[in-house]
């Protein structure tokens, strides 16, 4: 029997985590189909019900559901609970079970893909929205020696920081406050690569040896890039590994076994 998976957001077609899950099917032998589907922000409520009704098996959500997603979960894993979103959803007897594996996802991308040490470094995370919360307490678990969190004004930084107190200090401030800092790692995780845009940052932010990373992929993530290159960056990454690695991620949740990211993510770089 095929069980049905699919991606919900808007817009979603040029989503790439139909082809990865295709991939990862065929790797481990499993039959089922992985759809992407548009869904506007005021369907979702119903479009979970009606899915739900027609026998689908679990979704991977983007933008824009993933904290409006936690309030229609009939129960959230330990990671959701923290992150205030949802990126996963595992079908039960009573509905939907949130899940998120951004995190986890980063932090393996990181780690086993581009053999970036965590541990003991200068991290700045760019943004405070859903794609931030996402990502905190992992990162936090990996023990840097600083944290901060920017965002263009105080508030949602402070917010996070106190939200995430119990899990690790997390330094807040604005983007024009980092002046003077430096870090070994940027992970950017706003939306203004989808405008075209970069965070407007002062200069003299990077380390010796530090990465730059845009959890965004393909179009999006270049314009931060282009902006690390030009202020100093000695390594770039867009968020392809994450996405590929946060599937794999999915996967295990929803199919009980791990499929191997390494040929996934080849594949997807020479399409």
């Amino acid at each position: 029997m095929t069980s049905l998976y699919a991606v919900l957001g808007q817009p979603v077609a040029h989503s790439r985590s139909p082809r990865i899950h295709s991939l990862f099917a065929a790797q481990v032998g499993a039959q089922l189909r992985y759809e992407a589907i548009e869904v506007a922000p005021e369907r979702l409520a119903e479009t979970l019900t009606a899915l739900y009704a027609a026998g689908y098996a679990g979704f991977n959500l983007t933008l824009p559901h993933k904290t409006a997603a936690v309030a229609l979960c009939e129960s959230l894993g330990t990671r959701a609970e923290h992150a205030g979103a949802v990126n996963t959803l595992i079908r039960t007897p009573g509905g939907w079970r949130g899940d998120n594996t951004d995190g986890v996802g980063l932090v393996r991308d990181l780690r086993h893909n581009l053999g970036v040490a965590i541990a003991g470094r200068r991290v700045l995370v760019l943004g405070a929205g859903g794609a931030a919360r996402g990502i905190l307490e992992p990162l936090l678990a990996e023990r840097p020696q600083e944290l901060v969190l920017s965002g263009r004004n105080p508030w949602k930084p402070e917010e996070l920081a106190t939200a995430f107190k119990a899990l690790g200090n997390i330094r807040p401030c604005t983007h024009l406050a980092l002046k003077g800092d430096q870090f070994d790692l940027i992970v950017n995780a706003t939306s203004a690569g989808h405008h075209g845009q970069a965070p407007r940052l002062p200069p003299g932010l990077f380390a010796a040896g530090a990465l730059a990373y845009d959890l965004n992929y393909g179009k999006a993530a270049a314009p931060f890039l282009e902006w690390a290159r030009g202020a100093g960056a000695e390594r770039v990454a867009d968020g392809l590994g994450m996405l590929v690695e946060q599937a794999a991620e999915s996967f295990q949740l929803w199919r009980g076994v791990r499929p191997e990211t390494g040929p996934v993510l080849a594949a997807l770089r020479q399409d």
